[in-house]
């Protein structure tokens, strides 16, 4: 089975049923994004699940380009004016993302809403125990994250012009009645799972108290940012479609989930050996996200296993629906199909963190 960094690692040819008009995005690109000279050629990223995403080379430099895939689409998804919108207002504050270059909303010029950003050099890795990084600078890769992270939840959202970027309060609930929603929409095209049913009905109902509200990413994990070649630093977090202002214990717990999660076909470090790999533990984790949050452990401990529960739960849904894409024949990668396979496991080791925090 091949690797998930040479799975989804470099570029390729455009795929067929993403292809559009270059020259239409050239003429775009000399009239919108400050300094472009081409000529232009048009590879696509191998990885990417949801927005089908270009790396656009020019003598001079190189772009990258997200876009809303072609195709039948629930409304609220693939929100690239969203991404383009909290990277626009995080990039002068100097935390690690792409520089964004414009948007464009008008569907003539390649089918579909996209924004093009600057293509950040360095690594992404793609596998949760960093094979890749010698053994004795993984633990400070990992602390590159969890610090990052912390970062960007202690940034104020309307000093950033963000504060109308989500619904404030209920995050949680909110989140629950959206993934629910999504899930049943698709039952029809994906199919019902057991597992989900029981987490629909015992989510909702079992929220632990307290509110709060920070810049959330939704989808934090190792192959959504971008290191330095060589050093143990993130030079841009990529991949804001599911950013919103939200609980930022859901964000944190969801980046956790990596400790919960088997290696298959994920970041997942459950049956990894973290002392032999030098990689932290999930308390000494936790314990550092703390120190930058000023949070008190042993309180995110006492949440974490329905945080995980949820966070599960919503991978699942997301999942779930990548199966309706893949069924529908609209899914951005080759490998939704093995993806849409793992929705069944998901949702049980799901209901299990479920049962852990006392269903």
């Amino acid at each position: 089975m091949a690797s998930r960094q040479s799975q989804f690692e470099g570029t390729t040819d455009v795929r067929e049923q993403h292809r559009f008009d270059e020259g239409a995005l050239e003429a775009w690109m000399k009239a919108h994004v400050e300094g472009y000279e081409g000529p232009l050629s048009v590879r696509q990223f191998k990885g990417g699940q949801s927005n089908p995403t270009y790396k656009l080379v020019t003598p001079g430099r190189s772009y990258v380009l997200r876009r809303k895939p072609p195709g039948q689409l629930l409304k609220s998804a693939h929100a690239v004016d969203r991404e383009y919108r909290v990277i626009s207002a995080l990039y002068p504050t100097g935390f690690p993302v792409a520089r964004p270059f414009g948007l464009c909303t008008d569907e003539g010029v390649i089918g579909t809403w996209f924004y093009v950003m600057d293509c950040v050099e360095g690594r992404i890795i793609w596998d949760g125990t960093f094979p890749d990084v010698q053994t004795k600078d993984r633990r400070a890769h990992f602390d590159a994250m969890c610090d990052t992270l912390a970062r960007l939840h202690s940034l104020d959202p309307e000093a950033l012009g963000l504060g109308d970027f989500g619904k404030p309060g209920n995050y949680f609930a909110r989140q629950i009645g959206r993934w629910s929603k999504s899930y049943v929409e698709d039952i029809d095209v994906a199919g019902r799972v057991e597992a989900m049913d029981r987490l629909v009905e015992w989510l909702p109902n079992n929220i632990p108290p307290g509110d709060e509200s920070a810049i959330v990413h939704g989808d934090y994990r190792c192959d959504n940012m971008i290191f330095h070649a060589t050093a143990p630093r993130v030079l841009a977090v990529l991949d804001w479609e599911l950013s919103t202002l939200g609980h930022p214990l859901a964000d944190f717990s969801y980046h956790l989930m990596m400790y919960r999660m088997p290696p298959s076909g994920t970041v997942g470090l459950a049956d990894a050996d973290l002392g032999a790999l030098n990689i932290p533990t999930e308390a000494e984790y936790v314990a550092r996200y703390c120190a930058g949050t000023g949070r008190r452990p042993e309180e995110v401990m006492a949440i974490m296993d329905f945080c995980v529960a949820y966070n599960m739960f919503r991978l699942a849904a997301i999942v779930h629906g990548i199966r309706a894409r893949a069924v529908r024949g609209t899914a951005s990668n080759p490998a939704a199909k093995a993806m849409a396979a793992t929705v069944e496991p998901l949702a049980e080791r799901a209901w299990a963190q479920a049962q852990k925090a006392g269903a």
